[in-house]
């Protein structure tokens, strides 16, 4: 389930599995549509309801996985990663529905 999740990631193991739920109800509830910019760059279409939610969930996300460059405009969410980080976001793009 979080096999995905880097080594890199400091959030306790104990709580990633929450993490991955919260990611799973944004991506299943909270997105309307998806565009994989290029191998480092998704870019999230949101519910305008659910932006509060995933600005914060990109905040405490950012915190723990600094690798992630999150960035909402309006109800568009732009996740970028480095080169060495693709396959985390091969990972998160996976989830969505």
């Amino acid at each position: 389930m979080t096999s995905w999740v880097p080594d890199a990631c400091t959030l306790p193991t104990a709580e990633r599995p929450l993490r991955v739920a919260e990611f799973d109800e944004l991506l299943s509830a909270g997105v309307t549509g998806s565009v994989r910019v290029d191998a480092r760059h998704l870019r999230l279409m949101l519910r305008p309801d659910r932006v509060a939610d995933a600005a914060d969930l990109a905040a405490r996300e950012s915190s723990c996985c600094s690798f992630f460059d999150f960035r909402l405009d309006g109800t568009v969410l732009d996740v970028r990663v480095p080169d060495s980080y693709v396959g985390v976001l091969d990972g998160l793009a996976a989830r969505l529905p």
